[in-house]
């Protein structure tokens, strides 16, 4: 929670297009990869009963290993289960609240203060504390917590064994000594992250959107924008989460202000409207904010507008009727509420390929990934449409145990005026002549990176952007907009092109290649085929010079022998070799137009070049799956390397060709025919 000023978490359930699917933690896209199987509560659970034992999770284990990754604890720390540490264990003893939570020895408050803002909201919290599982019915020593995670819900498993020292609870904890929903929930959001200490540092925001699947934006007073109201009404229409708070006065605990508002304290606003007000000088609206103050003591507002104020004579009554004035905060004012639109991408920026960091570098800025998005109508009160753009990158928190920080992150949007004349994606000659129509207020170490804009209808193109260039890590990029927004990835559509201008069609005869057709033949025997060791011994007599001497690998081999093979008999004949020695050349000429220096190798950055010159047209998946497959740590292919995915490429392209003759883009196989395919290739 921001001191100064306002927090809008936009709770999940109420996006129309977000996943809420929910994985285990250890399925694929959960962020995590379990030692051993993908643990299911309920599986878990009903082992657990059968056999009559506790569970013991060896996914988070009960040692050091759990607290620490960067030393040993200074003290000696037991863990132990809650009927272990109190008479009459309970996961709530009457009910939750935030007078649940008392902090721990973890630095970890940002996650205390989004637990008490949770407890605030029994729908979203029975989101992350599911409500099938207690100290009584069923009891197997197991329980589970639901996060959001970069787009899904993961469940978390954990055992109840829980660190003390002197049989006190070190971390999180309730006031109530038997109660035990908090300290449990801590140690499934310290499993998510890998440890307790991964839990050091950070955000209310991002524990909030763990919490709701919402994004969050903040304001200072001082720094707002002049629609700030209208940005608060949108909102509350919208279904957020409306918070705010005074700047904590750092002498004295709980300061109260002359109108009854305690500095440092969580408000939440319950009520953001136009209200109609009749004097006996003038008639018009006024802005009001209801707050309710969740500590529930008796300090609240003393001025304009509190309870007994008099400005409430110039309210109509049938304003007053609408508002509630016993200041019910479960009345229904969710009647009538809109919703957001979003459109939700995944992508990571990988070391020469699409980490081209901010606009500073231009040379390589346009490799980065770029998304277009169509705004087709503007907001209902003006001319121009409400965008909200949410750059989060993605697992850092977990990585720290191997010293992972947070990447310097923010992104930049272009208005493209003439849309369909450009090229997908845009180049660096679109870059180089055209300005950002808005961007991130700063490139910043944080999980994520949030702002609204207002833009006129149009399509735009987003890129989002480490600071500096081969800087690696994954992302999700998530846009919000009042009325439906239409997003892409701007990239190349996946297929085959033309082949390079500079590169000949037939390659020219010269004298090697009359040498290389006689060694075939020497090699080839009487059938006149060679199998991929004879192959092998060909190439590398024949390209000696590209290969540096060290000669082609044998999973090489392999592949250009399956890759002409039609009978699988696992040998070529001679025409088959000659198409094959074709295709080798003209991936060697292109080879040499970006290998300018002759070292042997192309950066990852040229890869999408070279194959689109090779006649290959890639999007930036594919080429981020080429690298991480065939390049080498500092994000280069070497010529060997290059051939390999030219003839990968080929094979996998004439494949699906083979099966989707009309051209549908679609291709059918049984799963006999996809396992032999993709073995044999």
């Amino acid at each position: 929670m921001n001191s100064y000023g306002w927090n809008k978490e936009i709770c999940e359930p109420e996006f129309v297009r977000q996943e809420t699917k929910k994985i285990e933690l250890g399925e694929k896209g959960s962020g995590f990869r379990p030692r051993g199987a993908i643990q299911d509560f309920n599986t878990l659970r009903r082992e657990c009963l059968a056999t009559g034992r506790l569970f013991e999770d060896p996914e988070f284990l009960a040692d050091d290993s759990s607290l620490y990754f960067s030393r040993r604890p200074d003290r000696y720390i037991e863990w132990k289960r809650p009927m272990e540490i109190a008479d009459n264990p309970q996961l709530f003893v009457e009910g939750f609240s935030r007078f649940d939570i008392q902090q721990g020895e973890l630095g970890d408050c940002w996650l205390l203060a989004a637990v008490a803002n949770l407890t605030m909201h029994s729908n979203l919290f029975f989101q992350v504390v599911p409500e099938d599982q207690s100290f009584e019915e069923n009891y197997a020593g197991i329980f589970h917590f639901r996060f959001w995670q970069y787009g899904r819900w993961v469940d978390v498993v954990i055992d109840d064994r829980l660190p003390t020292c002197r049989g006190e609870l070190v971390y999180l904890h309730s006031a109530e000594s038997n109660e035990f929903w908090s300290a449990l929930l801590e140690k499934a959001y310290a499993k998510l992250h890998g440890s307790y200490e991964a839990l050091k540092g950070g955000t209310t925001c991002e524990a909030m959107e763990d919490f709701t699947g919402g994004v969050t934006e903040m304001y200072q007073m001082d720094q707002t924008p002049p629609n700030l109201f209208n940005i608060l009404l949108k909102a509350f229409e919208r279904n957020s989460l409306l918070g705010c708070s005074i700047e904590p006065d750092p002498n004295i605990v709980e300061a109260e202000t002359p109108q009854g508002l305690i500095r440092g304290h969580a408000y939440s606003v319950t009520r953001v409207k136009h209200v109609e007000i009749q004097t006996p000088n003038q008639i018009g609206t006024i802005p009001l904010l209801r707050l309710r103050n969740p500590w529930g003591n008796e300090a609240e507002w003393n001025g304009p507008w509190s309870d007994q104020s008099p400005e409430w004579r110039f309210i109509p009554d049938h304003e007053k009727e609408e508002l509630g004035l016993t200041f019910d905060i479960d009345d229904d004012i969710s009647a009538g509420k809109k919703r957001w639109e979003m459109s939700v991408f995944e992508g990571e920026w990988v070391r020469g390929v699409t980490a081209g960091g901010c606009r500073n570098y231009l040379e390589t800025f346009w490799h980065n990934p770029q998304y277009r998005i169509t705004l087709e109508y503007p907001d209902e009160d003006d001319d121009k449409c409400t965008v909200i753009v949410a750059l989060m990158q993605k697992n850092r928190r977990a990585q720290k145990r191997m010293g992972a920080d947070c990447l310097t992150i923010g992104f930049a949007i272009y208005h493209l005026e003439y849309p369909e004349r450009l090229p997908k994606p845009l180049d660096i000659n679109f870059f180089k002549y055209n300005a950002s129509a808005g961007r991130s207020p700063a490139f910043i170490n944080l999980r994520e990176v949030t702002c609204r804009f207002k833009l006129p209808p149009g399509v735009y193109c987003i890129v989002p952007s480490t600071f500096d260039p081969n800087e690696e890590g994954e992302f999700l990029l998530r846009i919000f907009s009042e009325n439906k927004n239409n997003m892409e990835e701007n990239d190349e559509e996946v297929g085959v092109g033309e082949v390079d201008d500079r590169v000949p069609d037939e390659p020219e005869q010269d004298r090697n290649t009359e040498k290389v057709r006689e060694f075939f033949k020497k090699l080839a025997g009487d059938d006149m085929e060679v199998d991929w060791m004879e192959l092998k011994d060909i190439l590398d007599f024949s390209m000696r010079k590209d290969t540096h001497d060290k000669g082609f690998s044998k999973d090489i081999c392999r592949s250009m022998v399956a890759m002409l093979d039609v009978d699988h008999s696992g040998k070529l004949g001679f025409e088959e070799f000659k198409t094959l020695w074709n295709d080798i050349r003209k991936w060697r000429a292109v080879f040499k137009l970006y290998d300018r220096d002759e070292s042997g190798y192309l950066s990852a950055f040229e890869l999408r070049q070279a194959l689109n010159s090779a006649g290959y047209r890639l999007n930036n998946h594919i080429l981020n799956i080429l690298v991480h497959r065939y390049g080498t740590k500092d994000g280069k292919i070497n010529f060997d390397d290059y051939i390999m995915c030219a003839v990968r490429l080929k094979t996998m392209i004439d494949i699906f060709r083979e099966r989707d003759p009309d051209q549908t883009n679609t291709a059918t196989f049984t799963m006999e025919e996809w396992i032999e395919k993709t073995l044999y290739s």
